[in-house]
């Protein structure tokens, strides 16, 4: 899927959750959707968080946030009653979060506002996950984002299983509206049993969603053992770049966004795969999801 960027960039959405992540080593931007948008942002594109926060002192620091970092405020909805998304964050000695996300909080009330209607009209990529839609609300609005964007949207399903906010209908109602589907290893395994996929390996099992589902390519992260990209006639595995972890929080989600930014470029699965697992490996070596991104490593990935 090649698309002509305009002038002003292309326009990728992650919609969705919006929080702060309880690190640590203290909070940091979190929520898959918006550190998507970061990343996108930083390649280049326009990202853009579309989510909402509380009317409290975390939402205001969010929103401060997103303007220092140059992102989009506009399309955060503001909740007048329930507090800013919080996540606690526990790092095992390897880099690997574990996560303790807090119910009832603002982003769990998503309004199909004109405004995200608008958005959705005029957005190139949008990435949504499971999370956001854990509540009938939030998932009646991203529903109707997803319905409303034109033809040639590229939709990613960034699974994203988290705790017990999924479940089997979810999911196949993603999968009918995306292009792609990204999930990492320890996700396969529990999505193969949910969907009665038998086959043994990685590649058969993506292959087989890729061909059961119509998705267009399916993205196996690894970890540090990199990833494989696996579309219905053809798969590139990429053994990672090795760096010294610091934690993994966002590293998925930066490989997202190279992985969307190459694609509308019309990348072969090798170069998709090099950008992407480039951005993931840079962002594991640094604290929390949204670090500073060194210049000469954007460079190697645009």
């Amino acid at each position: 899927m090649k698309q002509e960027k305009r002038s002003s960039g292309i326009l990728m959405v992650g919609l969705g959750e919006i929080l702060w992540d309880l690190l640590p080593a203290g909070k940091a931007l979190g929520g898959a959707p918006a550190n998507f948008a970061y990343h996108a942002s930083a390649l280049g594109n326009i990202g853009i968080s579309a989510s909402r926060v509380g009317r409290d002192a975390l939402g205001r620091e969010i929103l401060a946030l997103l303007k220092s970092k140059n992102l989009e405020t506009e399309y955060i909805q503001l909740d007048p009653q329930l507090p800013t998304g919080t996540v606690a964050v526990d790092v095992s000695d390897d880099g690997q979060p574990k996560f303790t996300i807090h119910e009832n909080v603002a982003w769990d009330q998503l309004q199909f506002t004109p405004e995200f209607q608008e958005l959705a009209g005029s957005v190139s990529v949008i990435c949504f996950g499971t999370l956001a839609r854990r509540s009938q609300v939030s998932r009646n609005t991203i529903q109707a984002f997803l319905n409303a964007a034109q033809e040639d949207c590229l939709k990613i399903f960034d699974i994203n299983i988290r705790q017990h906010y999924y479940d089997r209908q979810l999911i196949l109602d993603s999968l009918e509206v995306s292009h792609i589907l990204k999930l990492n290893d320890t996700e396969l395994p529990l999505l193969a049993e949910l969907l009665n996929l038998h086959q043994k390996s990685e590649i058969g099992r993506c292959r087989a969603i890729c061909e059961k589902y119509a998705q267009n390519m399916v993205c196996l992260t690894k970890g540090k053992h990199g990833s494989m990209l696996v579309s219905r006639d053809d798969s590139y595995t990429h053994p990672g770049y090795q760096v010294e972890a610091v934690d993994s929080v966002g590293s998925g989600d930066a490989f997202t966004a190279a992985m969307a930014h190459h694609v509308l470029e019309g990348g072969t699965l090798e170069q998709i795969s090099n950008a992407a697992n480039r951005l993931g490996a840079y962002v594991a070596a640094q604290p929390g999801a949204t670090p500073e991104i060194d210049e000469q490593i954007l460079k190697s990935i645009r």
